[in-house]
């Protein structure tokens, strides 16, 4: 009986380890909240919203590329504005992988919120949640849904680049789109509610081309595209270009956040591969359907699944720091 107890006892060393885990991860995550400033920063979000309203008074294509900058943040080694490092002696900037290289923008508007919430609230802010600010700020002023932004996130002070070309990319097949989201803990319904940023923005023919001229080496056009919607965008995009010319992901309303994304799917114009993949799946093709029928429904998904991914391993509390510079670690 002793031994038995024993036994009993030592397998509980593990087990409380595991439970005390779980809870310092829960604590963690718990210092996320939208009330984070209101006694250090009270004005923080009408000081970012301000700027975003002027950025994109200037640049309509302005709020799809905020909310895109958040996503590629999030998505390597959590939210922890690593993408806004620039290169250094110590740090490989994510700006130069492959995704992010002459296609991520935003970065100015960024250091012009962070300058004007550093006039108001000296040190307290952090880029990470700047960008998850100018993000909700973004979808909102475009006709979007809005949410309540959590907040507390501290600067990570390292980049992987490596992590930002694995990113979520315009020719994964669904498969691999779902390995991905799944990766970060988002799941199928996360992974088609964030897809629909794509109602808004632009891309580059060349994330794209192999789909008009080449679909999977057939030397074909990929046959899931509808047959108008491919003439259009050949005569945009023509073989052999550079590839560099811009092209709406949203043909009808292109800077306007609203529900045309998932119409565009059922009918084969979805711009991207990773796109019309998602309507491939029956079960990821039954939630577009949904949302095609819905928008209020998918505008609330769509605020739900932002804060899913706004809460990709946050640094908390005394991890990381709070960046002065968003493009530069904190002098030692």
């Amino acid at each position: 009986m002793c031994s038995s107890s024993f036994s009993s006892s030592s397998h509980t060393i593990p087990a409380a380890l595991a439970i005390l885990l779980a809870l310092l991860l829960h604590w963690s995550r718990a210092q996320l909240s939208p009330s984070f400033y209101d006694m250090t920063c009270p004005g923080l979000s009408d000081i970012v919203l301000d700027v975003v309203l002027q950025a994109q008074i200037s640049d309509p294509r302005m709020p799809a590329s905020l909310i895109r900058l958040h996503f590629h943040d999030c998505f390597v080694d959590g939210c922890d504005a690593s993408v806004l490092l620039d290169n250094s002696d110590t740090i490989v900037s994510e700006k130069d992988a492959v995704p992010n290289a002459n296609s991520a923008r935003g970065f100015d508007v960024i250091d012009a919120i962070k300058s004007a919430v550093e006039e108001t609230c000296l040190g307290v802010v952090s880029c990470a949640d700047i960008l998850a600010l100018a993000a909700e700020a973004a979808v909102s002023l475009s006709g979007g849904p809005s949410w309540e932004v959590q907040l507390g996130r501290r600067d990570g002070t390292t980049a992987n680049i490596s992590g930002a070309n694995n990113l979520p990319g315009p020719v994964d097949t669904l498969a691999v789109l779902l390995s991905k989201f799944a990766a970060v803990g988002l799941d199928d319904t996360d992974l088609v509610t964030l897809s629909g940023a794509h109602t808004f923005g632009r891309a580059q023919c060349k994330s794209f081309a192999a789909r008009l001229y080449n679909y999977s080496g057939t030397e074909r056009p990929d046959p899931s595209l509808d047959s108008a919607y491919l003439a259009l965008l050949q005569d945009q995009c023509p073989d052999g270009e550079d590839g560099t010319s811009l092209n709406d992901l949203d043909p009808t309303t292109p800077d306007a956040f609203d529900g045309n994304y998932y119409f565009n799917l059922q009918n084969g114009q979805g711009l991207l591969l990773s796109d019309q993949e998602i309507y491939a799946g029956a079960g990821t093709a039954a939630i577009v359907d949904g949302y095609a029928g819905d928008e209020s429904g998918f505008f609330e998904s769509f605020a739900a699944s932002m804060i899913n991914m706004g809460n990709i391993s946050p640094l908390a509390g005394s991890e990381g720091e709070v960046r002065l510079n968003c493009r530069q670690v904190n002098a030692s």
